[in-house]
Formats: C-alpha cells, sequence, structure tokens
C-alpha cells in the first residue's frame, strides 16, 4: 500500500510539472491543446501545488529523492504562479492612479459583505440565491420577426438593489457561443452585491456584422434606460462589460454613444451612453489581431509559406458532453470563420484598411469616453496583449479614469475554466466588483454636485 501510495504521488507530481510547462510559452494560434492545458493548469493552480507538496511529504517518508525533487518543482512552480497572478495592477494602471489614493473609501460597506476578501481567496464565497430570468425580449430586427432575448440576474431576496446595471456580452470569436456560457458564477456573485446583471444575447455573424453586432449592444443599452424602474436601476449608472469578442464590442458601444456611424436609425435620439465599460481580453486594433492570430497563413495561402490548418470541428466526446448546447452555442457551424475577419470585414487588412481602423476601438478615445477597466492575460493567444497598453495609454491621455491588469503567465479566456477555485479568475473577479463599487458612488458624487449646481443657478435666477 506504501509503495503504490508513493507511486501515485509521483506519477501525480509528474503530471502537474508536464502541466506547468505551457504556463512558461506564449503560444500562437492554433496551438489549442497546449493553450487548454495552460487554461487547466492555471486554474488548478491551488490543488496542483498541494500535490508538490504532498510528493514533497512522500519522498522524505519513502526516502525517495527524485520524488522529493519533483515535489519541490512542482509546488515552487504553481506558488510562485499564484504569489504573481493574484498580484495587483501594476502602476501607472493601479486602481490608485486612476481614482486616487483613497480609492478604497469610494467602497460601500453594504455591498463588500460578499466582496472577494483578497484576490487570495480559495473559493468564490457562497452568496444567496439571485432572481433568474431568463430569454427575455429586449428588442426586434426592423423589418423582420427576429427577436434579441437576453438573461435577467436580479439581487436575492432581501439584498438591496445598489442601483447599477451591468450589460454583459459574452466571448463569441464575433461567429460561435451565447448567453449564459461559463458565466454563472460571476454572476451570482456580483447579483449578492445588489447588481442587476443583464446577459445579452447579440447577433453573430453570418448573420450579421460587426455593425449589426454593436448595434445590438446599444438596443440593450437604450432597453436597460427605458426599463430602470422596472429592475430598481439608476439609468444613469449602467455599466457595459465583456469577455474577449464581448469585450471589444463593449469598448466599441462605450466609446461611440453619439457617433452617427455607429447609430441606427431606430437609435437615433436615444442615449446610448454608459458610465463605465469593462473589458475582459477583449482585442482592440483588428489589423493587430489579424496578425497576431496568424489569419495571413489561416485565411489564405501566402507565396512561399505553407497555409496553417486550423481546427474544424470538436471531438466527437466534447460534442458529445456539450449535449444541446452543442447547437445552442453554434460548434455546428464549424469553426472554419471563427474569428476569421476576412469575411467578417470584407476583405484582409490591406485590401480594405479603413474598415479595419472604423472598428477598432483605439480609433474612437476621445476625452469623453467613460472610466475603463482592462484585464488583460499576458501571454494571450487570440487578443494581443500590447493593442490594450496601448489603448490604455490613449485613454490616460485623454485624462479617461482608466485601470490596466496585466495577468503574468496567463492566457485567454482564463475566468472560463474553473472559475470558482481559479487564482487568475478571482484576480479578475476583484477588479471587477471594485471597478463597479467605485462607478455607483463616483456617479453618486457626481448627481449630488449637479443637483447643487442646479440649486444654486435657481436661487442665481430668482434672486
Amino acid at each position: 500500500m506504501n509503495s503504490f501510495f508513493q507511486i501515485t504521488v509521483l506519477a501525480l507530481a509528474f503530471l502537474s510539472a508536464l502541466m506547468s510547462i505551457p504556463l512558461f510559452l506564449r503560444l500562437r494560434w492554433p496551438a489549442v491543446v497546449l493553450w487548454m492545458i495552460k487554461l487547466y493548469a492555471g486554474a488548478l493552480s491551488p490543488l496542483l501545488a498541494l500535490i508538490g507538496l504532498l510528493s514533497i511529504i512522500a519522498g522524505f517518508a519513502g526516502g525517495s529523492v527524485i520524488t522529493i525533487i519533483v515535489g519541490v518543482y512542482v509546488a515552487f512552480v504553481y506558488l510562485i504562479y499564484i504569489c504573481r497572478v493574484t498580484g495587483p495592477p501594476h502602476h501607472p494602471g493601479s486602481f490608485e492612479n486612476a481614482f486616487g489614493a483613497h480609492w478604497k473609501n469610494f467602497l460601500d460597506p453594504a455591498q463588500e459583505r460578499y466582496f472577494l476578501p483578497s484576490r487570495r481567496t480559495l473559493m468564490l464565497p457562497a452568496v444567496p440565491d439571485p432572481v433568474f430570468t431568463q430569454d427575455i425580449p429586449f428588442a426586434s430586427i426592423p423589418g423582420t420577426d427576429r427577436q434579441l432575448l437576453c438573461d435577467i440576474w436580479s439581487p436575492p431576496t432581501g439584498v438591496p438593489s445598489s442601483g447599477l446595471g451591468l450589460i454583459f456580452l459574452h466571448g463569441s470569436a464575433f461567429y460561435l457561443l451565447d448567453k449564459d456560457y461559463g458565466t454563472r458564477p460571476l454572476f451570482r456573485h456580483l447579483a449578492a452585491q445588489g447588481h442587476v446583471i443583464m446577459d445579452v444575447a447579440y447577433r453573430l455573424s453570418p448573420e450579421t456584422g460587426l455593425m449589426g453586432m454593436v448595434t445590438d449592444v446599444k438596443r440593450a443599452i437604450a432597453w436597460m434606460k427605458e426599463n430602470a424602474g422596472t429592475y430598481n436601476i439608476n439609468p444613469q449608472n449602467i455599466v457595459v462589460a465583456g469577455g474577449s469578442a464581448g469585450g471589444h464590442l463593449a469598448l466599441l458601444a462605450a466609446y461611440t454613444p453619439f457617433n452617427p456611424q455607429f447609430t441606427s436609425m431606430e437609435l437615433n435620439g436615444k442615449d446610448c451612453s454608459v458610465s463605465a465599460v469593462i473589458s475582459l481580453y477583449g482585442s482592440n486594433d483588428l489589423t493587430a489581431l489579424y496578425y497576431h492570430t496568424n489569419q495571413h497563413l489561416t485565411t489564405r495561402a501566402v507565396p512561399g509559406q505553407t497555409k496553417k490548418p486550423i481546427p474544424t470541428k470538436l471531438p466527437g466526446w466534447v460534442i458529445k458532453k456539450l449535449g444541446d448546447d452543442y447547437h445552442r452555442l453554434g460548434f455546428d457551424k464549424g469553426f472554419e470563420n471563427a474569428g476569421a475577419l476576412a469575411p467578417l470585414l470584407g476583405g484582409h487588412p490591406e485590401e480594405c484598411p479603413d474598415v479595419y481602423a472604423l472598428f477598432s476601438p483605439f480609433t474612437h478615445v476621445h476625452r469623453g469616453c467613460p472610466p475603463t477597466l482592462f484585464v488583460h492575460g499576458e501571454d494571450d493567444i487570440m487578443a494581443p496583449v500590447n493593442t490594450t497598453r496601448t489603448l490604455y495609454t490613449r485613454l490616460v491621455r485623454e485624462a479617461v479614469p482608466t485601470v490596466l491588469h496585466i495577468l503574468p503567465q496567463t492566457d485567454h479566456a482564463f475566468d472560463m475554466v474553473l472559475p470558482k477555485i481559479s487564482p487568475p479568475a478571482h484576480s479578475a473577479i476583484y477588479d471587477v466588483e471594485r471597478f463597479l463599487a467605485i462607478q455607483i458612488r463616483r456617479n453618486q458624487v457626481k448627481e449630488k454636485k449637479q443637483s447643487i449646481s442646479a440649486r444654486k443657478d435657481l436661487y442665481q435666477q430668482t434672486d
């Protein structure tokens, strides 16, 4: 039994050591298998570190030097990873730089009850069940019977409303997936803090293009403002957020509320502005995204270079596990055009550079952009992190309060894998919940100042 235990622990430690290798690699698309291993290694890092410590103990107990060495390596690698990935945003992208040295004074103690106590929390805290309503129509496409649907997550019974509405846009590569996929732990956590979350199913390619997707986001913003009273929301305190392609769309909508190029006829005269925006590993420059994801090699033949193959369908066991979600999430469409920009934008970057620029958030930076939170993995295989740094710099030049958190050794969609125990996911949630709380208090102060100013104006007019 003792021998069996020693062999089992050593085998687990070796497996943990192998899983750590992708943490040191900056992968390039389409390295799908290594990318997935990296995501799980990051999410499981506390458990893998524990395996390392167990291996050290087993090695000493059994007198096995190799077991001790492997255990030391595994424990060291994953503990260092956890410490790095759960660190705060570095200056100048810190909360202090964006909102002042005393930014924590903006936090409401009533909300803090369900905050993560620290970035290094082992598990998301248990929260009361929210009120969850699915498949609510929020818009119809003009001239058709096509309805856009959303899910609403409202605060649990007995939890006072924060007055904040969060519109969330799922990741999609502009082509796949749907609302209510992998986000329930986050939404439950935020709803317990009094927020109302609108989980939006926006249209995807080939049903519509990027302009149609942005318009769907603005339809969601307009709908939430019009229904603010129903959900006990302050219409001036609506935040739009998203992951991956959803983050890209969130930025475009947030930075172009009154831009006529991004305003359909039905939205004329409607207020589609938001109080803040959150981008989780969204892309910011479509030309950079095109080359970062090797689309010049995967979507066309280049003289003198071999065209790179990409996955075209999921393995059978994954399809079986997905069940009905296989069709709901659009995986039956295949992957040939997932994230492919040429068919989406009408050509490659050199063929239509103006279109690539128009749909890139960095083109639309201005002094009136809302406060912005970026959370991005340093090693992102899909959305290049350098474009997020560039966008951050432009926003700071325009005096837009902006937080930039680059997570080391972290890849795309890190928060979608085992978020209840994942250190990088917890670090992102820590940022998101505090960023939202800051916006509530900032808006309260802003509204109070506006009210005082209005009363002064009225007094002067009377006098």
